[in-house]
């Protein structure tokens, strides 16, 4: 296998001695649940990074959950105190991220000092799998230890897709 070259987010997990794993997948694949797949893992353990945004807020916030599960909007709502959220466009997210969609990762985006929510699903594993900040590259790494990086507030928002 070819050497992967270190990006910011595996700089970040290395500084702060959290250990990670480099999973590859084919950079056309835009579906969280067929990543998932691709990378050898349970849909319930692959999560996506969503950036929502508040009509109140001053900056977007970013939402980590489960490849097979959606956001609740009303719930995220209420975790932030707010009357409405909505999911930012994909054009927006990656605007305001710098990232393209499907390589959009809370480790590449700490500079920007956005809050992260991360659905309470994480609590009940080891480990979970997320983006690395770039398409075709995921990184398993400790959940508790992604939490205490990244500040994460812990929160019920993920419904089952239908």
């Amino acid at each position: 296998m070819a050497k992967v070259k270190k990006l910011n987010s595996m700089r970040l997990l290395e500084a702060n001695s959290v250990l990670y794993e480099v999973h590859r997948y084919d950079k056309t694949i835009r579906d969280a649940a067929l990543v998932a797949e691709a990378v050898g893992f349970g849909a319930e353990e692959v999560f996506k990074t969503l950036v929502a945004e508040a009509p109140s807020a001053r900056k977007p916030v970013l939402v980590l959950l489960p490849s097979n599960r959606r956001l609740n909007l009303k719930r995220l709502a209420k975790a932030l105190g707010e009357k409405k959220v909505a999911l930012a466009a994909h054009a927006d997210a990656e605007r305001l991220t710098g990232l393209q969609v499907g390589g959009i990762s809370a480790l590449a985006l700490m500079h920007k000092r956005w809050d992260v929510y991360l659905d309470r699903r994480a609590e009940a594993l080891e480990h979970i799998v997320i983006s690395a900040g770039q398409r075709g590259l995921q990184l398993r790494v400790e959940a508790a230890a992604l939490v205490e990086l990244l500040g994460c507030e812990l929160v019920d928002v993920a419904d089952p897709l239908t």
